[in-house]
Order: C-alpha cells, then structure tokens, then sequence
C-alpha cells in the first residue's frame, strides 16, 4: 500500500528544479495541492485545492472530491468541479485544535469513500492533515491495518501539530458497522442465462429509492 509520503513528492519537485531544460510553465501547470499523496490506486488526500493546482488536478481524471470543511465551497472550486462534472461531497468537521471529530460524519463519508463508483476521488479539508488523516485512518482500520501503523500514518502527515484528541478519535472508531454493510452487498442476476449483473446493497432489495448526491 502506497503511503504517498509527501517528503517524496518534495524531493521530485527539487530534482525537476535542478534541471536546466524544465519548462518553469509546465512545473506551474502541473502543480499538486498542498500535502497531495496517493492514499490507494484512485483515491487521493492533499489540502484544499487552490487555482493553480486545477491543471494537475486534470491528470487525475477525478469523478469526486470530499471536502471535510465547514464553510461553504469557493465559487472558483465549484465552478472547476461543474466543469469536469466532478460530484462534491462535503461533510462539515469543525478543524479547531480542541473539537471532536464526529463518529457519525467520519462514518457517511466513509461510505462515499470506499464506493468505487465516486473513484478516482480526491479527500481534502484545508490542510491535509488532521481532518483528511482521521478519514483516512478509519479507512486504513477497514483494511486491517494494526493501530499502530494506522496512528503512525496519521503523523507522518501531522507533523508536530499531532492532535491528541485525533488519536483517541481512531483508536476508538469502531468499524464493525461498516463491515457488516459491506458483507450484506449481493450479485442479482437478472434474465434466465444472462451474465449480467448488478451491485447491490440489503435496502436496494427492499426496494427502497435510491439516495442522490447533491
């Protein structure tokens, strides 16, 4: 599994300053946002995206973005993500130092994030640090990953502001729930002989209408 450290990506961008042929345009073009890192193969984690990242934004060929801030979108987001018909997903966390990140938000985004049909999808809050880290931890608990290394990975992108509050938050989130959703997903078929076949969760069953983004 690819951490993505972002020291590795500090690194890259030297060595292409270092080459007398780069073309200063095409490094700006392609500038990532801040702290941006591969978390798996088409999702990723960074800080809020500014203008100049929108061109290597383009490259990712994103489907979805989850903002985990509280205010409201820029207008010059929105109107690159209506673009692209890149979907928003916005889960409001409150990102001061002493506030509690919320099991119940933690527990909706995470459902849009490990549906692979919002991927390749982007998680950011301002920074890419404390917030986007508790989301990707309780992701990293669904795949099994030991506390230990999950708490680690936290800090490598925390840095020295590591919240402590942020760490009691994964050690106790409890992905049980999560768990049983997914082992409650089931093949239809759907024809006599067809190989055709469909995703679909317990409640699709009950015939229950589908939930939309907005």
């Amino acid at each position: 599994m690819n951490r993505g450290d972002p020291k590795q990506l500090d690194n890259g961008a030297a060595s292409a300053d270092d080459d007398d042929g780069a073309d200063p345009a095409v490094e700006l073009a392609y500038h990532p946002p801040i702290n941006f890192a591969t978390v798996e193969d088409r999702i990723y984690r960074s800080g809020f995206p500014q203008f100049s990242d929108f061109q290597f934004l383009d490259t990712l060929r994103l489907r979805s973005v989850i903002c985990l801030c509280v205010e409201s979108y820029p207008k010059e987001n929105l109107e690159y993500l209506n673009s692209r018909n890149i979907r928003l997903f916005q889960f409001g966390i409150d990102g001061t130092k002493d506030a509690n990140i919320p099991n119940g938000v933690i527990t909706d985004a995470l459902k849009v994030l490990i549906d692979v049909r919002n991927h390749p999808v982007l998680i950011h809050c301002k920074r890419g640090k404390h917030r986007t880290g508790c989301l990707v931890g309780c992701l990293r608990k669904l795949q099994n990953w030991c506390l230990s290394s999950v708490l680690e990975e936290y800090k490598v992108y925390a840095g020295e502001k590591s919240r402590e509050t942020d760490l009691k938050f994964l050690e106790k989130y409890d992905v049980s729930y999560l768990r049983q959703c997914l082992h409650s997903i089931m093949y239809q078929y759907h024809g006599y002989g067809s190989k055709k076949r469909r995703l679909l969760y317990k409640d699709d069953v009950q015939q229950k209408p589908p939930i939309r983004s907005v």
